[in-house]
């Protein structure tokens, strides 16, 4: 019998950061997938990155994983978004381009050290002493080993929806895993039912595009890793199209609403959709005063014509996604060469993992992805990475790596899924972080680095390279603070000329910098700028938001401190007197490790926490 370090169930975007992250530290590691040729596809939207998305991206890249890199190399346009706004919600996004992006990262797991590869569908745990021994295959196969870490995706008791048809299928059509959720049931996880959908795929030969209006990429080249130089050309970045639905396409689906999966095609639908990227028909019911909703058109790849229409997934029988789709500008003669379709599958209930993702009823048993109550290729990649990471570090006796939610928005992903559960698909957004001028898109590197470097995934020679911008940084913050302005008319003709207002005082041009009209070029007669172009606009957004970046660390450092105030492991909440019964069962179910986890669980108010607070100052530190 074969025996590895780590087993990756499931090779989506989780299983792929995860498996890489734990063969790349050394550790002999086995990926199973039920189809090598479905490993890193991307069964829904064509893109990597968005709004928070994006940064997430960034932060995966400097921790020590691939999607940033493998979309550098693969993706067909990209663009930054919101960078008309502050810093704090800009974010990239790319089109990846479906065919070469699962080819790139094939070709890097192949070549990784340490990782092998098989077909299997994982079907049962081998678990002895309430600790993960392996798995057991659909054939009976055992394989043996030390960790084994979930990233399943949307693949246990997956069931396609479409109109009043249930099929019993994962979303590219192949065998589901039918027995893991029941048997992790057995083991005593909470198991939850979710469903998410995706939309229509069309012939972009029959598409009217005269009728859409183009977007196109960026003017400016960007890489989502820090480390890459762009490896495409402005100019052959391809673009998408923005069209809207009609007032025909409202009337087409609220005249056949019942005969949605969802809306009473099939009435024992338990699944709940994602708030943040629901079906047409959810819009139309849910926004039923708007007169029109955005779609995009979006390509899939180079290497053949199928178009995503982003914003138009449907449960609807295929005769009437027909009338829908053909009600739309430009689409009046579509040829539809996929339906859309909802799917409904198992996850568990993330409060039953530690903030590491391993699970807190086995031990050495660790999840990631969709398997957790999220959505979204990123989302999914950075909890595999910091999956991985946490094995590997558990496999090596060290310290875990658990990011705290004014470090990255990775944090307060594993956070609030920790500690707060989903009702719905967990999708990032800027709103949720509340340090998020501090867990900038440019910044990421600056934040997170450090500890790439440290758990063994940045390579020495990406290590320096940071620590020269970081020096150079440093050096142009100096040079700015230290030159210093008299108000002499001649330093007033100087500013009047750079279009600000004269100074009164003696001023720094660092302090000058804070003025929004002011870019550090408008000193290149004064000071040395000879500088790369994002240490530039690290020193410019340092000045710029000093302010507000010190307010968001001081209300960090203040919650930090309540981090710090651990509580035991062994705490019995029932024996706490004058705590509400909510907070009682809700801190028994989330088991929270610190006074500042307590705060955020949903249910447990301030008194309660001062309740518990001084009970624990009576019994452990009496």
């Amino acid at each position: 019998m074969k025996e590895y370090e780590v087993i990756v169930v499931g090779g989506g975007h989780a299983g792929c950061e995860a498996a890489l992250a734990t063969a790349r530290k050394g550790h002999k590691t086995l990926l199973v997938t039920g189809s090598i040729k479905n490993i890193a596809t991307m069964p829904c939207n064509p893109s990597i990155g968005g709004s928070a998305k994006g940064i997430v991206v960034r932060e995966i890249d400097v921790l020590g994983g691939e999607m940033g890199n493998n979309t550098d190399k693969t993706h067909i346009q990209i663009k930054m978004l919101n960078n008309k706004k502050g810093p704090a919600v800009q974010a990239l996004r790319a089109q990846a381009d479906k065919t070469t992006y699962p080819q790139e990262m094939w070709k890097t797991l192949q070549n990784t050290l340490n990782l092998e590869t098989i077909e299997g569908m994982v079907e049962d745990l081998i678990v002895e002493e309430n600790t993960i021994r392996g798995v057991i295959l659909s054939d009976n196969t055992e394989i043996r080993s030390q960790i084994v870490i979930l990233t399943t995706g949307t693949y246990m008791k997956a069931d396609i929806l479409v109109g009043s048809s249930r099929t019993r299928s994962g979303p590219h059509g192949e065998a589901p895993s039918n027995y893991l959720s029941d048997n992790l049931a057995k083991l005593g996880f909470r198991i939850i039912r979710l469903k998410t959908g995706t939309p229509q795929r069309i012939d972009k030969e029959s598409i009217d595009f005269s009728k859409t209006k183009e977007e196109y990429g960026d003017n400016k080249y960007y890489t989502f890793s820090f480390d890459n130089e762009p490896m495409y050309k402005i100019e052959d970045q391809v673009p998408c199209y923005l069209i809207y639905t009609t007032p025909l396409t409202h009337e087409i689906i609220r005249k056949n609403l019942h005969k949605a999966s969802i809306y009473g095609g099939l009435d024992d639908i338990t699944g709940v959709g994602p708030r943040y990227c629901p079906s047409i028909e959810d819009k139309i019911v849910r926004f039923s005063d708007k007169e029109r909703h955005q779609l995009f058109i979006e390509p899939e790849s180079l290497y053949y014509n199928e178009m995503y229409l982003q914003g138009f997934s449907t449960s609807m029988p295929h005769e009437v996604q027909d009338e829908m789709v053909h009600s739309l500008p430009g689409l009046e003669n579509a040829k539809i060469l996929k339906y859309a379709y909802a799917i409904e599958y198992d996850a568990i209930y993330p409060t039953q993992l530690k903030n590491t993702l391993e699970t807190k009823i086995i031990k050495n048993l660790y999840t990631a992805g969709q398997i957790n109550g999220t959505s979204g290729y990123e989302e999914a990649a950075c909890q595999g990475l910091m999956a991985g990471i946490n094995a590997a570090l558990n496999l090596e006796k060290k310290e875990p790596l658990v990011l705290r939610r004014d470090e990255a928005y990775i944090g307060v992903l594993i956070d609030d899924l920790v500690t707060k559960g989903v009702r719905d698909p967990y999708r990032l957004l800027t709103s949720r972080a509340e340090y998020r001028l501090l867990l900038r898109h440019d910044n990421a590197d600056l934040r997170l680095k450090e500890y790439g470097y440290k758990v063994g995934l940045i390579s020495n020679e990406r290590y320096q390279k940071f620590l020269t911008k970081k020096q150079k940084i440093e050096k142009l913050e100096t040079n700015l603070k230290s030159y210093r302005l008299t108000p002499s008319r001649q330093v007033n003709n100087f500013l009047s000329q750079i279009n600000t207002n004269e100074i009164t005082d003696i001023t720094t041009l660092y302090d000058l910098l804070k003025r929004q009209e002011i870019r550090i070029l408008d000193f290149k007669n004064l000071i040395d700028i000879d500088y790369p172009e994002d240490v530039i606009e690290e020193v410019e957004i340092m000045s710029k938001y000093e302010g507000y970046i010190k307010k968001e660390l001081k209300e960090a450092e203040k919650m930090r401190s309540l981090e710090n105030k651990q509580i035991p492991d062994d705490i019995d909440y029932k024996k706490v007197q004058n705590l509400a019964s909510e907070a009682k069962q809700k801190l028994s179910e989330v088991r929270p490790t610190s006074i500042g986890q307590a705060i955020r669980i949903s249910g447990v108010n301030p008194s309660d926490i001062s309740i518990l607070s001084i009970y624990l100052k009576r019994e452990y530190h009496g």
